[in-house]
């Protein structure tokens, strides 16, 4: 029989400490964090393709750093 390695949790950013998505049996997403703190998290994060030519996008990033 082959010996199970011990589970290790994934790295993932200190903001989102704690994160832990799992899929039940239905087929959805159970997450441990809640998702305006990921959005947020990516917001800052990765860059979107599709908003790159927007002339406001410095604006929308520049709001989200100030209210941390």
């Amino acid at each position: 029989m082959a010996k199970k390695k011990p589970e290790e949790k994934p790295k993932v950013a200190k903001e989102l400490d704690g994160l832990e998505l799992n899929i039940d049996s239905f087929g959805e997403i159970q997450k441990s964090l809640p998702i305006d703190k990921i959005n947020e998290f990516l917001n800052k994060k990765v860059d979107d393709k599709k908003l790159r030519d927007r002339d406001d996008l410095d604006e929308i990033r520049g709001a989200s750093d100030e209210e941390e």
